[in-house]
Formats: C-alpha cells, sequence, structure tokens
C-alpha cells in the first residue's frame, strides 16, 4: 500500500460526497476497499474512524450551516450511539466482528427495498420522531459502526427515513451525530492499544498513507455534500438512499455467499 495516497483521494472524496449527500456509505465504502487490500478488520475499522474524525467534522459544520440539522432528534441519538460505539469497539478488539455481516446486510436490504416502495408510492414524510424508537435505533447503529468499520449511516438513515423522517433533516443531523460518535470510537481504540488490550495493533501503523489519503479527500467533499443535501428535492432523496442501500445489502450478501 506504498502507493495508496492518491487512490484513497479519490476513495475519500466519493465516499464523502455519498456520506454527506445521503447521510451514509463514507465508512462502509472505505471499510471495504481496505479489507480488499488485506487489512484486518479490527485496523480497517480503526483506520477509517481516524479519517472520519476530520472528515465528520467538515460534514457536521457544512450541514449545521446549511441548516440541515435537527437539534432535537441530535440529543436522542448521540448519547446512544456514543455508548454503544465504544462497546462495540471493544468488542471488535477482542472478538471476531464477521458474524455481524450477514445480520447487518439482510436488514439494510429490506430497509433499502421498503424505502423504494414508499419513494415510488410517494408518501409524504411527515413523520415525528420519538425517543423511544429513536433512542433504540442509535444505539445498534453506533454498535454496528464500530465492529463494522461503517454503519452507523445506514442503520440509522435508513431507520429514520424508513420511520417517515424527512430526509435533508434526517441527513444533516446523523452526519452531524457521526462526528461525536467517531471521536468516541476512535478514543476507544486509543485506549485499548494504549492498554494492551487490542493484540493486534501493530499492523495499524502500516497504513498511514491510505488514513491521509481518506482524510484529504473527504475533508475537500464535506463542503459539497452539505449544499447537496439542500437543493436535492426530498423525495429524489429517498429514492437515491433506497437504491444505495440496495445495492450495498446486495454487494455484501454476493460476498457471503
Amino acid at each position: 500500500m506504498e502507493d495508496s495516497f492518491l487512490l484513497f483521494l479519490a476513495v475519500g472524496f466519493l465516499a464523502q460526497l455519498v456520506d454527506g449527500a445521503l447521510g451514509m456509505a463514507y465508512g462502509l465504502v472505505s471499510s471495504s476497499v481496505l479489507l480488499s487490500f488485506g487489512v484486518p478488520p479490527a485496523a480497517a475499522s480503526a483506520s477509517v474512524h481516524a479519517a472520519e474524525l476530520f472528515t465528520t467534522a467538515a460534514s457536521a459544520g457544512s450541514h449545521a450551516w446549511h441548516r440541515n440539522v435537527d437539534w432535537r432528534l441530535f440529543w436522542m441519538l448521540a448519547p446512544a450511539g456514543v455508548i454503544s460505539g465504544i462497546a462495540g469497539a471493544y468488542v471488535l478488539t477482542s472478538f471476531d466482528g464477521d458474524m455481524l455481516r450477514p445480520i447487518v446486510a439482510a436488514y439494510l436490504g429490506a430497509m433499502g427495498l421498503f424505502i423504494l416502495w414508499r419513494f415510488l408510492r410517494g408518501w409524504p414524510s411527515t413523520v415525528e420522531h420519538k425517543a423511544r424508537h429513536v433512542t433504540p435505533l442509535g444505539a445498534v447503529g453506533g454498535f454496528v459502526d464500530a465492529v463494522g468499520g461503517g454503519g452507523w449511516g445506514p442503520v440509522v438513515t435508513t431507520g429514520l427515513i424508513g420511520a417517515g423522517g424527512k430526509p435533508r433533516e434526517v441527513i444533516g443531523t446523523v452526519n452531524t451525530t457521526e462526528f461525536f460518535l467517531t471521536a468516541a470510537i476512535s478514543l476507544s481504540f486509543i485506549v485499548a492499544l494504549a492498554t494492551g488490550h487490542w493484540a493486534d495493533a501493530g499492523e495499524l501503523a502500516d497504513h498511514g498513507r491510505a488514513v491521509a489519503g481518506l482524510i484529504v479527500g473527504g475533508v475537500i467533499a464535506a463542503p459539497l455534500a452539505g449544499y447537496v443535501a439542500r437543493i436535492v428535492p426530498p423525495r429524489a432523496l429517498l429514492g437515491s438512499v433506497g437504491l444505495l442501500i440496495v445495492l450495498l445489502a446486495g454487494q455484501q450478501i454476493a460476498r457471503l455467499l
């Protein structure tokens, strides 16, 4: 991976543009590419979250500037997501997280098809989010994100939009919350490394150029993503989210089979 900076700059740019505009996919896209290079799952997740410290900060600022954030929804998501993200990082550095992939793929495929059905029916998005539904969703999303190197957006954005949330506000809020989740997960990896809990962390230092590329590409794309989410019609965003989720789930299922 010595010549990987430009490759991962392009990957980071495209992944963050999609993530910022649709509320998902940066972690999944980046992790998938890293894993294809033979990077172990825990090292891939740690690398992606290190890059996301920068990209999610830029994306959150962009969405806040364009007034895409529902702060009431933010406070329903953030505490549960952070706590479960820390737990997920602990699990990933202790056990094999591959066992969760079939469950996540099946969930994403079902939710993606449901969202596409809603898009074709043209249902309006006018539901008011309730804490009893949002908080468990944030907990699941935070855990899956840490274990899988990505998944916060697909789980949380898909669930909220599937329940009838307004796409622009959901995407902006989920992206903003992700910065705090990413910071907590990254800190957990650092603690695991410092305390010796993460026995295989030595390989992490071998992927510095890839992480740098992900950071630079993502930070360049992040300001554009908030603007895209603001100007694209909600129904178009709804259809795009559904299609993206179905494609990602299909890719994961094909790899598992």
